[in-house]
């Protein structure tokens, strides 16, 4: 990517920038871990109060488009930051003057490659919103269609692409000076962060998060999504269908409007329902703005510039999850929780323990319809700092837009119960989890698995025995590692064995027990009865060899 300036000149004045802002802000400490030796930045901060956590999201505002989405991202990560401090990074405002207009004129232009006139029939040049990344001007198309017009503020690209190499040089220092910041992974959260910012300055990708909705949505009747036109749309320049309501958390105008709250309240949870459960994919900017009420309580959804996706295996354990929360059972929430590899080695289990024993002991006896996501999530922040849970990013985003569809129900409805709506949802695919059909996928890849590594043993025995040959000391672990993975192929060759035996007989049963008892003789009985006694004996001793290798 070309850059209109120096990138070593004008990363020293953004260091610059950085370094006076932060120090406003009471935050000299972090500048002198980059330069120890050094008694510049020792000047105290600014008094008591504000808080320090305000003062961050003071000088992350201060410091621009970068640093405010890099505030609103960790927001989202209550198992990074302290909760304090997410409670005021959820407050961060993305507020900026709009550009002017020539600029809009300048990058639609260049972009499209066409006068603005020929390209629209009107063009507003009051924009109707204004954020740090782009505006968006109402237009209309010279065949008449109203249209909205996204445009990137102009080169804004150069210069979150030198705050992105700025926080990584940052991230880096943190790892190289404090031992204890590889716990939280810097490194890792800016090239997190990085992916998320790069995808929502590329408005084609907006684009096909819109078509995937429509896609996705397509035979439901109450959540409308506006059309993309392709051909008025680039990485910078986004077009889409004008579409007209009011907003879902305008209480008075939904009632003016003669529109029925509860059914914009059952519609949106219903929406939400499909994401989670049917589609993996989901709205993950959901505040009011985003949401508009048409006739007949149909919903409009605008800005698909960050959304989640939620994988196959990801929704099964989180319903696993929430089946052992809503049981209140703590050891089977906490062994979920290890399944899903999101506690970390050396933590302390006793304590997490106690905590979710502790958690869930407020909610025991009370109605689902009384429990509310946002005081559960608040509840669990707290838990997930202490005990250094790594949860995906993916949940905490799914976890925030909850907390916001579920204020804004209760605006709608008070009396409202999402979990009546989303029963339905949960018990269908906890039914397809535990499928004949899915249990039988599961264990194709498992066998698959197995297969895979019954190829490859040849090879790797030649390999071990090469290394003995020229007397590698690291044989002993190797070994210690083939003859665990024997003793697991032999105890699945057995299983698998025993499954076939076990299978065959019954299938044998079955031909023979009609004719048999067809003789109405003792010895037919006889017969029938000691193949039960067989097939119950095979059968227990397979549960029983199952139930040891569980033991152990």
């Amino acid at each position: 990517m070309e850059r209109p300036f120096p990138l070593l000149p004008r990363r020293w004045q953004r260091y610059r920038e950085i370094s006076r802002i932060l120090l406003r802000h009471g935050f000299g400490s972090l500048l002198e871990m980059a330069r120890p030796r050094r008694k510049l930045f020792r000047r105290p901060g600014p008094p008591g109060v504000p808080p320090p956590a305000r003062h961050l999201c003071l000088a992350l505002e201060e410091l621009g488009p970068t640093f405010i989405k890099l505030g609103q991202i960790l927001s989202t990560r209550p198992d990074l930051i302290p909760p304090a401090y997410v409670a005021e990074l959820v407050r961060l405002q993305d507020r900026v003057a709009p550009f002017p207009f020539a600029e809009v004129r300048r990058q639609v232009e260049g972009e499209l490659g066409a006068p603005l006139e020929r390209l629209f029939a009107t063009f507003e040049e009051t924009p109707l919103a204004a954020a740090s990344l782009s505006q968006v001007h109402a237009a209309t198309l010279p065949t008449g269609e109203e249209v909205v017009v996204k445009v990137q503020r102009p080169g804004i690209e150069e210069v979150i692409a030198l705050d992105l190499d700025i926080l990584r040089r940052l991230a880096g220092l943190l790892e190289r000076e404090l031992p204890q910041a590889e716990l939280y992974d810097p490194c890792g959260i800016v090239e997190e962060f990085a992916h998320t910012l790069n995808g929502e300055l590329d408005f084609i990708r907006e684009g096909r998060n819109a078509e995937r909705f429509r896609r996705n949505f397509a035979d439901f009747p109450y959540l409308y999504i506006p059309r993309v036109y392709w051909e008025r749309s680039t990485r910078r320049v986004l077009t889409l269908e004008r579409v007209r309501g009011i907003k879902i958390d305008d209480i008075a105008g939904l009632d003016s409007a003669g529109l029925d709250r509860h059914r914009v309240a059952l519609h949106a949870t219903e929406v939400v329902m499909q994401e989670v459960f049917e589609d993996g994919f989901f709205h993950a900017d959901p505040h009011p703005g985003n949401f508009f009420v048409m006739p007949g309580e149909v919903i409009a959804a605008m800005d698909f510039g960050m959304v989640g996706r939620l994988s196959r295996k990801l929704r099964e354990d989180l319903v696993r999850l929430l089946a052992v929360a809503v049981r209140l059972d703590t050891e089977g929430l906490v062994e979920q929780l290890l399944r899903m590899s999101l506690v970390e080695q050396g933590v302390d289990r006793a304590g997490l323990r106690q905590d979710l024993e502790r958690l869930l002991q407020r909610y025991a006896g009370r109605p689902l319809k009384e429990v509310r996501a946002r005081e559960i999530m608040e509840e669990a922040m707290p838990i997930a700092f202490r005990r250094r849970l790594r949860l995906p990013n993916e949940l905490w985003l799914l976890g925030k837009m909850l907390g916001m569809l579920e204020g804004v129900g209760l605006q709608l409805d008070p009396d409202f119960d999402p979990f009546a709506v989303a029963r339905p949802y949960a018990r269908r695919f906890l039914e397809e989890i535990v499928s004949p059909a899915a249990l039988g996928r599961r264990a194709g890849r498992s066998l698959g698995r197995w297969g895979e590594l019954l190829l490859e043993m040849p090879e790797r025995l030649l390999r071990v025995l090469q290394r003995l040959r020229e007397g590698d000391l690291s044989l002993g672990w190797e070994m210690r590692r083939m003859e665990r993975a024997l003793a697991a192929l032999e105890r699945l060759a057995f299983r698998l064995s025993l499954g076939i035996l076990v299978a065959g007989l019954l299938v044998a049963s079955a031909l023979l027990l009609r004719p048999l008892l067809g003789m109405g003789t003792w010895w037919g009985w006889l017969l029938v009865a000691s193949g039960g006694v067989v097939l119950l004996g095979l059968g227990t001793l397979l549960l029983w060899r199952q139930w040891r290798e569980e033991v152990k």
